[in-house]
């Protein structure tokens, strides 16, 4: 082998393992720090004895976040189970038929993307306090679905706009009505996309944190608004901080160990035409 081609290999590797030093090992020192007692939080020494202690302060503890979780599983999944049939049905009307306005609407499907949360907090705090909605998950919910749906529905449409439209002919001709052609037809050649969509769903609405900070108060803190508790006047319990990101973090891996093999599929499905 030449010496220029094993110079670029091993260029290549040692590029690849810094890249992946910079993004693992926060992760790493994060799940060390979760299990270090609060005295050693700062100690760099690689030995110590793991401990429970700071998932058991936020876990039924002082810090108890176990209310705020189930707030963010909730809001999430609610999110989530109302978003994909109403991004499905859009993204499907905006493929497959041209009705007037549609190229208009879709852009501003997609403009109100680049709206900065903090512009439209204010009006979303005004309207759930004279709706009574003020601390609610049912709050939470509308607020993300009005993020999620439009960017879900762009991303859908692409999965879509991908499907042969003679499968969906041939359906038709056997006597498919429309609404059977979507459940029977449609959704399951666009499963790959709806599970990427779904991951994006319920991450953006898991890792949230300007709307919960403006709507929830008490009863509907979801859990990046409840980390902020561990920031005390003493300062910051960054043994119980560390355990409660990697609460942060579990769905997310979980997640992905489940659609992996959908998720690739589903990214490059609407890029090929």
């Amino acid at each position: 082998m030449k010496p220029g081609r094993i110079l670029g290999r091993a260029c290549h590797v040692a590029a690849t393992l810094a890249i992946l030093f910079f993004v693992l090992f926060p992760i790493l020192w994060l799940a060390i720090t979760a299990f270090r007692p609060e005295k050693d939080a700062f100690s760099t020494s690689p030995f110590f004895s793991p401990t429970l202690e700071n998932f058991r302060g936020i876990i039924g503890g002082e810090n108890d976040l176990v209310a705020a979780t189930a707030n963010s599983v909730i809001v999430g999944v609610a999110t989530t189970v109302i978003a994909i049939p109403m991004a499905l049905l859009a993204s499907y009307a905006f493929s497959r038929h041209r009705f007037p306005g549609h190229r208009s609407m879709l852009l501003a499907m997609v403009a109100t993307q680049f709206i900065p949360g903090v512009a439209i907090a204010l009006p979303f705090l005004t309207l759930f306090r004279d709706l009574g909605l003020l601390d609610t998950r049912t709050a939470l919910v509308v607020v993300n679905l009005s993020i999620v749906v439009p960017y879900i529905t762009w991303l859908l449409k692409g999965f879509v706009d991908g499907l042969p439209l003679e499968i969906e002919e041939a359906a038709r001709l056997d006597g498919c009505g429309q609404i059977r052609l979507l459940w029977r037809v449609v959704t399951p050649l666009a499963a790959p996309g709806i599970f990427v969509c779904a991951v994006f769903s319920f991450l953006l609405s898991w890792n949230e944190f300007l709307f919960p900070t403006f709507l929830a108060k008490e009863e509907a803190t979801t859990l990046p608004v409840g980390l902020m508790t561990l920031v005390r006047p003493e300062g910051v319990a960054w043994g119980q901080m560390a355990a409660a990101g990697l609460m942060v973090m579990g769905p997310m891996l979980v997640l992905s160990l489940f659609v992996r093999k959908h998720f690739a599929q589903g990214m490059t499905m609407g890029a090929i035409k």
